[in-house]
C-alpha cells in the first residue's frame, strides 16, 4: 500500500513578493507545473489552485503500490520554483527500509529532504495493531 498526503505553497524564489506575480514570471513557472500535472494525472489528488494569489498544489492519493511519480513531481516544483515550501506526507508499506514509518518528505528553498514523522511512527503499534496470524 502507498499513503500520500500533501502540498507545496509555489513560490519563484525565497525573496518572491507580489511584483513576481504581476510581471508573470510566477504564472509561467505555474503554467509549466499545471502542463506537468496534466501528464501525470490518475485518479487520485492532484491539483493546483489559486487562493489569495499564492499558488497551492495539493496530494493525496491511496494505491496499492508505490507511485513514484508523486515524490518525482513533489522534487520537480522545487526545482522549477525554488523558492517553494511544503510538505509530502508518504506511507509505502513495500519500502524495506521505512516499511512501519510514515515518512515526511520537506521541501524548503527547492531542496527536498527526506524524515521519520514522529507524531505517527512507527506505524505499527502506534497506528495499527501488530499482526497476530
Amino acid at each position: 500500500m502507498f499513503e500520500y498526503h500533501g502540498w507545496i505553497n509555489v513560490q519563484e524564489s525565497a525573496g518572491a513578493d507580489d511584483e513576481d506575480c504581476e510581471d508573470g514570471r510566477l504564472r509561467g513557472i505555474v503554467e509549466g507545473i499545471e502542463r506537468r500535472i496534466r501528464e501525470i494525472d490518475s485518479p487520485y489528488l492532484l491539483d493546483l489552485r489559486w487562493m489569495n494569489g499564492q499558488a497551492f498544489v495539493h496530494f493525496g492519493g491511496f494505491c496499492n503500490h508505490r507511485h513514484a511519480e508523486i515524490v518525482e513531481f513533489f522534487e520537480e516544483v522545487g526545482e522549477r520554483a525554488p523558492g517553494s515550501y511544503g510538505l509530502l506526507h508518504v506511507r509505502d508499506d513495500e519500502d524495506p527500509a521505512r516499511g512501519n514509518e510514515l515518512l515526511v518528505v520537506r521541501l524548503a528553498r527547492g531542496r527536498v529532504s527526506e524524515h521519520s514523522e514522529p507524531l505517527l511512527s512507527p506505524c505499527i503499534p502506534v497506528l495499527e495493531d501488530p499482526f497476530e496470524g
